[in-house]
């Protein structure tokens, strides 16, 4: 016996849809983090893509005494300066974009074809960006530590007296730690488990837990390598003779500082090539203007992708 249908007394949902317009959203990439780090440095611009540190030779032999009233006795010396300063040179990290016409002409309502490309690779290039400042072999912040700005934790996990050692290797002026969010979790763990939970300040609209008044700020950039990772403190700034930033400014194309996107072309298939190319380095300026805490346990390890 056949089952009787019931017969539509209304328009269904599924077939209503197909006269809606649906809310669109840009294209969500999940890889995009805040990159604190950038905001946080200081930038500056440099000519010819070249920066020279200047350093003195022998910071002691520079003698000043408390002399006798008598000014025929007044001192004297002179600062003297290493003959081959290290430079940093600007480093390129950069990209070809392709997109056929076709589908920049005909599907770029209401989001622009092209500009969505661009912004999703302009993204990606920040964030590698961001991992070269911290990783890159020549200029890296873990690559720039002297031997003498390293120390390693009293127990595993991170607690509050490791980095209390960690200020007094940066103690003038110091601007913020930086770590992985596992590895400020694990610090989180060790404070609550000690009593003495670390207050909150706020920056660019967000909440950083801190210490000692110094925020810690997250990026998943800094490695974790068999469950250990590391914890920076650093002061920024050329004034403080601290870790600066730097950028090639007045590039060709220029849409940020030191970030320059540049069309080179239509080729025989019909496909528009864009160059995305971002200059950057970074300086320390003096050895105490960052140190690191090694081998940081993070606790409840678990591989985490980015």
């Amino acid at each position: 016996m056949s089952e009787e249908k019931i017969p539509q007394t209304a328009l269904g949902d599924v077939a209503a849809r197909q006269l809606a317009i649906a809310t669109r959203t840009v294209p969500q990439l999940s890889t995009i983090t805040p990159r604190w780090l950038t905001h946080l440095l200081n930038w500056i611009p440099v000519e010819s893509g070249i920066y020279r540190v200047n350093k003195v030779k022998d910071a002691n032999s520079v003698q000043v005494d408390c002399s006798a009233r008598d000014e025929r006795e007044l001192p004297s010396t002179f600062v003297d300066y290493i003959e081959d300063p290290r430079e940093y040179l600007l480093s390129a990290v950069n990209t070809v974009l392709d997109i056929h016409t076709r589908v920049s002409d005909l599907y770029s309502r209401p989001y622009n074809q092209i500009s969505e490309q661009l912004r999703l690779a302009i993204e990606t290039i920040k964030e590698r960006q961001e991992s070269e400042l911290i990783n890159n072999k020549e200029y890296g912040l873990l690559s720039s530590i002297a031997p003498c700005q390293r120390i390693t934790p009293r127990k595993g996990a991170p607690t509050p007296d490791d980095l209390d050692e960690l200020i007094t290797k940066v103690w003038k002026e110091p601007g913020f730690f930086l770590l992985h969010p596992l590895a400020i979790a694990a610090f989180g763990r060790e404070c609550t488990r000690r009593g003495v939970p670390p207050p909150t300040v706020s920056l660019f609209g967000s909440q950083f837990i801190t210490w000692r008044g110094i925020p810690l700020i997250p990026s998943n950039k800094v490695p974790i390598e068999n469950g250990k990772t590391k914890i920076l403190l650093i002061r920024t700034g050329e004034s403080r003779q601290g870790v600066v930033g730097l950028y090639q400014p007045n590039l060709p194309g220029e849409q940020t500082p030191g970030l320059s996107v540049r069309f080179m072309g239509i080729n025989d298939k019909a496909i528009a090539s864009y160059l995305v190319s971002l200059y950057c380095s970074l300086a320390v300026l003096v050895d105490d203007a960052i140190a690191v805490l090694d081998d940081v346990e993070i606790g409840n390890y678990y591989e985490y992708n980015y």
